[in-house]
C-alpha cells in the first residue's frame, strides 16, 4: 500500500491566474444533496479507480460506471465535487481550484489504500483526471469520456465576459445532452459564468501540460457531442506522450455514460482498467 501523500500542488484560480493552495478547498453548501447525487464509494480489491463527474453534474452520471468498476473487484471513489449536486448557488462560489483540490484529495485517499489507481472522468471529470495524471505520474491509466481539453476560442471568452459586464451571471444549463429518449441527467438548469470561466482557465493550463502525461489512456469520443467540440479529443490524442486508444461512440451524445453506448463504455472501461493494473 502507498503511504498517504500530502501535497500542496493543486491550483486555485483567482482573477484568471494560477496560485498554489493547500489540499483544503472551499465547499459551501446551501441546499441538501439532490436525490441520486450522493458520492459513491466501494472498498474491494487492492487496486482502485477514481471516477469523476462533469461540470454542473454530479455522481448520478457516473454511478453505473463506478458500480461496474466495483463489480469487477476494484476499490472505487466517485466524489461529489464542491458546488455540485446541491444548488447552483453553491456552484457560483466555487472555482477550478476547489474541484481539482477535491479530486486530488480523493485520489490521495484512494491511493493510500490501493497498490495501483486508474482515473476515469466525463467532460470536466476528464479534465480533472488528466490534471491528476500530469501531477501524479504513478497513476496507472485514464479512461476519458468526452473530456474537455481544448480551450474555448478567445471570442467565446470575450462574449462570456461581456455578459458579466452587462449584469448577466448565468446562462442556460448544459446538462443532459443525451440521445436516448426518456433518459435525463441529474444536473443544474443554469450555468454560472464565473465558475465556467475558471474551468476554461484550468483547461488552458492543462492543454499546455498534456505532453507530461505518459500513462496509457482509453479515449471514448461521441461522434455527435453538443457540449464539448470534437477538437478536444483530437488535441488530447495528438499531444499526450503515452499510448492512447480512441473509440468512437456512434449513437451517444455528450453524456455517453447514460446514453445508448453505456454498456460498451462500461465493458471497455473495465477491461482497460484490469489490463492496465496487471501490466
Amino acid at each position: 500500500m502507498r503511504s498517504l501523500l500530502i501535497r500542496s500542488r493543486f491550483p486555485r484560480w483567482a482573477n484568471g491566474e494560477v496560485t498554489r493552495s493547500s489540499r483544503h478547498y472551499h465547499d459551501p453548501v446551501t441546499a441538501p444533496i439532490m436525490p441520486g447525487a450522493e458520492p459513491f464509494s466501494a472498498s474491494n480489491g487492492p487496486n482502485g479507480v477514481l471516477v469523476l463527474h462533469g461540470f454542473t453534474g454530479n455522481p448520478d452520471s457516473m454511478r453505473h460506471l463506478a458500480e461496474a468498476f466495483a463489480a469487477a473487484g476494484f476499490s472505487v471513489e466517485c466524489p461529489l465535487l464542491p458546488g455540485h449536486g446541491t444548488s447552483v448557488d453553491d456552484l457560483e462560489e466555487t472555482r477550478f481550484g476547489d474541484w481539482s483540490s477535491a479530486a486530488g484529495a480523493a485520489y490521495e485517499s484512494l491511493s493510500a489504500r490501493c497498490d495501483r489507481v486508474v482515473v476515469a472522468g466525463l467532460s470536466m471529470g476528464g479534465t480533472l483526471g488528466l490534471w491528476l495524471m500530469a501531477d501524479y505520474p504513478e497513476i496507472s491509466g485514464g479512461v476519458l469520456v468526452n473530456p474537455l481539453v481544448e480551450p474555448p476560442a478567445d471570442s467565446f471568452i470575450d462574449t462570456m465576459n461581456g455578459l458579466l459586464e452587462a449584469g448577466i451571471d448565468r446562462v442556460p444549463g448544459i446538462g443532459s445532452d443525451i440521445a436516448k429518449p426518456g433518459v435525463r441527467e441529474s444536473t443544474y438548469d443554469a450555468t454560472p459564468i464565473r465558475p465556467a470561466l475558471s474551468l476554461f482557465a484550468g483547461v488552458a493550463e492543462l492543454s499546455r501540460r498534456l505532453g507530461e502525461i505518459t500513462a496509457p489512456m482509453l479515449l471514448l469520443s461521441s461522434r455527435n457531442d453538443h457540449v464539448v467540440p470534437q477538437g478536444s479529443g483530437d488535441m488530447l490524442a495528438e499531444r499526450v506522450s503515452g499510448p492512447i486508444e480512441r473509440v468512437w461512440l456512434e449513437r451517444s451524445y455528450h453524456v455517453a455514460t447514460l446514453d445508448y453506448d453505456q454498456s460498451e463504455i462500461e465493458e471497455r472501461a473495465v477491461a482497460f482498467a484490469l489490463k492496465t493494473v496487471a501490466a
